[in-house]
């Protein structure tokens, strides 16, 4: 009992003295700072309006030179950090036109979907990406592997794989998609340069009657620009205005199904990151 009461006094003073202090004061001691952290889930969302749909050099609705047929393409992707610099991606595209027969209802020529898995270090990075092409009543599956390098052209390289045919009419195969491009900032405007050359790794990617050859499949060059909707505020993403055109030079032998090896694209609409 006597080493308890040793113990005791003195604490129970000390906290008596302290409870009168903090009674007379209306001083509070601050919680320490919180380090702020990164976003881990980024997303944008694109609403196009395309004169063509080209899926890797080839005129889906056969428009040709004609420029007056809209369709609407809205697409959807979220990127989710994960530790040692990998990241998980998720993604929707559509095909929304009167340009052929109903495929999924009404209007809906095609649903794509997506999911993949991209890893970066420092300027490099990796995106492998499984998708499924849902359109004409079945699903094409595609598996891309894409290699960048950011630096003043961006160059990448796509390895675009066909796992399943689908209903695309071709074969099982792969484009090799070779890409640059450069970006430039004029007052409030975003503009880039990108070009494309691509190959195909096999005969009769694309089918048609007589078959189709491998080996080049089309070049393109484009300009796209994009002007930010800063009245909008950020509360909903960083909504801008886009915009551009593509001009397409194809190998019909590779590709023989366009109307004409050589086109012009365009397109607008509104993008929004958030």
């Amino acid at each position: 009992m006597k080493n308890k009461h040793l113990i005791t006094t003195p604490l129970l003073a000390f906290a008596l003295a302290t409870g009168a202090a903090s009674a007379g004061t209306t001083e509070t001691v601050a919680p320490p700072p919180v380090a702020p952290c990164d976003d881990v889930i980024s997303g944008v969302l694109t609403l196009s309006a395309n004169s063509h749909f080209i899926s890797y050099g080839n005129d889906v609705w056969k428009d040709g030179s004609s420029m007056s047929d809209l369709g609407f393409n809205p697409s959807l992707e979220f990127t989710f950090k994960l530790p040692s610099n990998f990241s998980l991606i998720l993604g929707t595209w559509w095909d929304v036109n009167s340009k052929g027969a109903p495929s999924i209802g009404g209007d809906i020529q095609e649903i794509d979907v997506w999911a993949g898995i991209g890893w970066s270090y420092d300027k490099f990075s990796i995106t492998t990406t499984y998708q499924a092409w849902n359109y004409n009543q079945s699903t094409e599956q595609i598996l891309d592997v894409k290699l960048a390098y950011a630096c003043f052209l961006n160059p990448s390289l796509t390895f675009h794989n066909r796992l399943d045919i689908g209903g695309s009419g071709g074969a099982k195969g792969t484009i090799a998609v070779l890409g640059v491009s450069h970006t430039v900032e004029a007052g409030p405007f975003s503009i880039s340069f990108p070009a494309n050359f691509a190959a195909i790794l096999g005969d009769n990617y694309y089918g048609g009657d007589a078959g189709s050859d491998g080996g080049y499949a089309y070049t393109s060059v484009g300009v796209q620009a994009s002007y930010p909707l800063a009245f909008m505020g950020e509360c909903y993403g960083k909504w801008s205005l886009t915009g551009g055109v593509t001009q397409y030079w194809t190998n019909g032998t590779v590709i023989p199904g366009n109307p004409t090896n050589n086109f012009l694209t365009y397109n607008f609409g509104l993008a929004a990151n958030f």
